[in-house]
């Protein structure tokens, strides 16, 4: 049997190389995002995971040009919405103070409890690790943006890339990174099941 980590971060990268591979504009790769984020959700559900963090976008991210911005910020709208018709916990989380922040999204910033509840979900959007550990300037705050948000037990990254990019610094902190060289758009079970094998053969010692 597998053992089943309590947490999952999830980082979707990709959209923008798949979309470009595909002949697209790639703006157009984000919409292609959504059933995939629906499908791993269920398959985490069914599999006993506890917690599910997906990565929507970052502060940096808003960086992109118009219409991309405009296109990942409608898929994480959509995304939210379709999660919100499940049953979960579900949680946005984001510097709610930016133009960015999806207006949308706002009845989501404290913890909403949809069907049976369950899972709990969170989506990162218009997040950096700055707006959530409360730093201005060089003084830190009072109070973490995400502390409704236990440590990760595994980071699941598509895309390839190696590394977090600001992905939830605190709760990762001993978190295993597993890392898929598939677009996230060509996700499939395999990916979902192939992580949870490895993360079962880990040494999970905690520092101890």
């Amino acid at each position: 049997m597998a053992r089943i980590p309590k947490h999952i971060g999830i980082i979707p990268d990709g959209n923008r190389r798949w979309a470009s591979g595909q002949g697209l504009k790639k703006e157009d790769g984000y919409s292609h995002g959504i059933a995939p984020g629906m499908e791993l959700y269920r398959i985490c559900r069914n599999l006993g995971v506890e917690e599910l963090t997906f990565y929507g976008f970052t502060a940096d991210n808003t960086k992109r040009p118009a219409r991309q911005r405009i296109a990942f910020s409608d898929a994480c709208v959509k995304a939210v919405n379709c999660l919100s018709k499940e049953s979960a916990q579900l949680l946005v989380l984001g510097n709610t103070k930016s133009a960015m922040f999806p207006k949308e999204l706002l009845p989501y910033t404290t913890r909403q409890i949809f069907g049976n509840g369950g899972m709990k979900i969170n989506f990162l959007v218009n997040y950096s690790f700055e707006w959530d550990l409360g730093f201005h300037g060089k003084t830190l705050g009072p109070a973490m943006g995400s502390a409704d948000v236990s440590r990760v037990d595994l980071v699941i990254r598509w895309g390839g890339r190696r590394r977090l990019s600001g992905f939830l610094p605190i709760q990762s902190v001993y978190a295993d990174i597993y890392v898929i060289d598939d677009y996230w758009p060509d996700f499939n079970a395999r990916h979902i099941h192939d992580a949870i094998a490895w993360y079962s053969k880990q040494d999970i010692t905690l520092g101890g």
